[in-house]
This record gives structure tokens, sequence and C-alpha cells, in this order.
């Protein structure tokens, strides 16, 4: 048994991804970390033109494609070009938010329906595009990034925080329904959320108020040693690279020295 889980971890992860969100932060570094190992990756997002860039200077076995997570036909097609290209899809990360910020007594309601749509809706949308494919094949890793503003509320967030929470049920749910019909269909379709903490990244510029935004960067500017984008490419390099029968649930990671 001991000689068979090292042949397992052995065997590197070797597929065809989806990245979603792939223009800069997090979405990029996930892409220069899996395409040296990939098949065929994907990378995605609403602005063509910095995707096209690194799909450039990754391979000709990356392809980008625009599409904007909110929008339920894009990711559709997202999917369907991919298999339609390399003939399968094992690896989707549904990595594309925004945290548009201000006190809810603002009632910014069309920041919480672009909250909505993006973070939660667009999460659905990948999910519900790409799990047919992976039951066909009985096998497929879905890693959706939440958030640790998914496990408490902070002021001034409190939509990005429910739907980042909201991610981080969906993806149990989802873990819980594929293990029961794994003892029935053999599947292993696998599912982990990453909650990352502060990261250093232009997801402050989503923020449309201006007040929240400079104290959103404020804030972050205050945590001594954040992370980087690359620290968690390399947390999902990790969670692909468990042996068959073991399954990473959540990873919530976060700076050393963050205290707010």
């Amino acid at each position: 048994m001991v000689s068979d889980m090292n042949e397992h971890r052995d065997k590197l992860w070797h597929g065809v991804a989806i990245i979603t969100g792939a223009s800069s932060g997090m979405g990029e570094a996930i892409a220069k970390k899996l395409a040296p190992r990939a098949k065929g990756l994907v990378v995605s997002a609403r602005r063509f033109d910095k995707i096209k860039s690194l799909a450039a200077t990754l391979g000709n076995h990356v392809l980008p494609i625009a599409c904007d997570v909110q929008n339920k036909d894009d990711v559709q097609h997202l999917v369907e070009s991919t298999i339609d290209t390399f003939g399968q899809v094992d690896l989707m990360i549904n990595n594309a938010g925004i945290a548009p910020m201000a006190s809810m007594t603002r009632c910014r309601v069309e920041d919480w329906e672009n909250t909505i749509d993006t973070n939660l809706k667009g999460v659905l949308y990948g999910i519900a595009a790409v799990l047919p494919q992976m039951l066909q094949q009985k096998t497929g890793r879905i890693i959706n990034i939440s958030s640790e503003a998914g496990r408490r509320v902070f002021p001034g967030a409190a939509v990005y925080c429910a739907t980042k929470h909201a991610v981080r049920v969906i993806s149990e749910g989802l873990q819980m329904d594929l293990s029961a019909r794994s003892l029935k269909d053999g599947n292993d379709i696998k599912v982990t959320t990453i909650a990352p903490g502060y990261v250093t990244t232009d997801l402050p510029e989503s923020v449309t108020f201006e007040p929240a935004r400079k104290g959103f960067k404020k804030n972050m500017q205050n945590v001594e040693d954040p992370m980087s984008s690359e620290d968690i490419a390399d947390c999902i390099w990790y969670v692909l690279n468990t042996p068959p029968h073991v399954e990473i649930g959540e990873l919530i990671v976060r700076p050393v020295k963050q205290n707010i």
C-alpha cells in the first residue's frame, strides 16, 4: 500500500484546465504554474488583450477565450470551446471575482447585483457548464476561489462576504453530492475551496466606491508580508497532486502576520 501511495505522488497532474479571471493576479499566476504540465490550458477573462498576451508567453497549447462569467452563455461557450479544442476538461478553476464595497446603508444595489452575478452566479455557471463532461468521464477537479471573508464579516463588505460564504457552501454541497454518487458510479471528481487572506492583487480596483477603495488599499498596506498570487498558485498545485483517494475540501491560507 505504501509503495502504491508513493507511486501516485510521483505522478504529477497533467491535464486540460480552464481558468477564469486569468488576466491578472491569482488567475495569471495559476496559469503560469499550470502551463508547463498542462496538456491544454484555456485562460479566460473579459480583457481579451490581456489573456491573449499571457497565452502567447505560455505556449501553443494555451488558448485565450474572452468570457464574462456573469453571462451564462459565455461560460457555456468557454467550456464547449475547450472540449472542441482539447477533447476534454480535467480541471475547472472558478477564480473570477470582484469586490465592490461600501456600507450597506448606502444601498448601492447595482454593486450588490454585480458582486452576486460575478462571485456567486459565475461560479454556478462554471460548475453547470463543466460538470456534465466530468460526470461522463467520471473524473475531474473543480477548484473554487473563495476568501477568508467568507468565514467572517468585514465592515463595508457584507455582500462580498456573503458571496464568498456562499461559494464555500456550494462547494461543500457539490462535494457531498459527488461523494454520494461516487459510491454508485466510482467517479473521482474532487471539489476544493481555496480561501485566501490578504493577497497582493489588483482586486481593490474593482471597488467602485472611492472612499471604500482607499480604505481597502490602506488595510492591505498595513498587512506585513502579505501573500503573493504565486503563493495561491502553489496551493492549487499542492491540491492537484494529492493521491487519488485524498480530497482537500477547503484550504484556508493567510499571511502569518495578518491580524485583521
